[in-house]
């Protein structure tokens, strides 16, 4: 890389600030301690293997799920490099069953952070690439400590959102609202720097995403779906996608953005999944962000999903993300079919914050 061209993830979020005036050192910093924890967590995933830090630990999250070591250290990194310094009124984690306070000697700031500290963390064991989700609103409270309406807010609201993905190379890839821009950890530099700016969605997808296994759980609109994907519609005969799943939502969402396609994880017939799987306020909330800001599209199969106002901090929801053409087709195939469900999501979508 020439060295004119050489931009650290500092000097572009200074940049960008600099081209408005209303945004502070104070949001400009949020995102430097973001970038720092994830160098942190890039450590020991790269050493995973050497250190005692892989399998599971003794506890469980809100969703009875058995938390890795990773999981833990990684919520651990994120909260200490983030609950001392005057930026944060609160913090909400996957891995907490409520809000995080930030501790009153700290000093209280006006922004909010949500964060899945290592999506796709059961993958880890077996050198599979898994990343980091985080989102940041704006909160709406006067003063104090922060609120679950600081928290519950659509995200069309979002200020900031990204992910990083730990894979054979570090990537950090970050919207505020101006674009979506990648950059590369150099890891004999301590630094991230730019490699992907301006990401915008190819305009011909490569690939769809979806687990299949579950498919025989899906309604009528989603199978059907996915059959014109792979090009068996006899009415609409089609180019068929490639199939490709990993099964850590960053890392099929990543591969999407730069190469095109659609990731799905739809509503099930399963007892606790008629409401999807994916978690609105840590995960699909900034994927949606991203999403738009590249010029795609992100759904729950009824509408953007950007514009759920949430009810309840774990929030489970469906998610149809990538190729606009694609998830707005998804939704065509949805409309047809699933009067039932439609009927049934829709009301749980709708519930307000008070009464869910």
């Amino acid at each position: 890389m020439p060295l004119a061209n050489i931009t650290t993830i500092e000097r572009h979020i200074l940049d960008q600030q600099k081209r408005f005036p209303s945004a502070t050192g104070e949001f400009t910093e949020l995102l430097y301690d973001i970038a720092l924890a994830a160098k942190m967590i890039a450590r020991e995933t790269t050493r995973a293997g050497l250190a005692n830090i892989l399998g599971e630990s003794e506890g469980t999250n809100f969703y009875g799920e058995r938390q890795q070591k990773l999981d833990v250290y990684a919520d651990e990194v994120i909260m200490s490099l983030n609950e001392g310094t005057q930026r944060l009124c609160a913090m909400a984690s996957e891995e907490h069953d409520d809000l995080i306070e930030i501790p009153t000697q700290f000093g209280l700031g006006k922004y909010v952070l949500l964060f899945d500290p290592l999506d796709g963390s059961s993958n880890i064991d077996v050198n599979v690439s898994v990343g980091t989700i985080f989102a940041i609103h704006r909160r709406v409270t006067p003063s104090g400590q922060g609120t679950m309406a600081d928290v519950l807010q659509a995200g069309r609201r979002l200020v900031a959102a990204g992910y990083v993905i730990y894979g054979s190379s570090t990537m950090m890839v970050y919207s505020a609202g101006q674009g979506v821009h990648g950059f590369t950890l150099d890891p004999a530099l301590g630094e991230f720097l730019l490699s992907h700016p301006d990401i915008r969605v190819p305009d011909t997808a490569k690939f769809y995403s979806a687990n299949q296994g579950n498919e025989r759980y899906w309604t009528d609109g989603v199978r059907g779906f996915t059959r014109w994907l792979q090009g068996m519609d006899p009415d609409d005969p089609r180019k068929p996608l490639s199939g490709r799943y990993i099964g850590s939502l960053v890392t099929d969402f990543h591969r999407n953005l730069l190469q095109g396609g659609v990731f799905y994880y739809p509503a099930d017939s399963r007892e606790g999944a008629p409401y999807g799987k994916m978690r609105l306020m840590f995960e699909a909330q900034a994927m949606a962000y991203l999403a738009q800001h590249a010029g795609a599209y992100a759904s729950d199969g009824i509408g953007d999903i950007l514009d759920v106002v949430p009810h309840s901090l774990h929030q489970r929801t469906p998610v149809f993300v990538g190729n606009r053409d694609l998830v707005e087709r998804a939704e065509a195939f949805i409309r047809a079919s699933d009067a039932d469900w439609l009927e049934t999501f829709g009301a749980y979508r709708a519930r307000s914050a008070a009464g869910g």
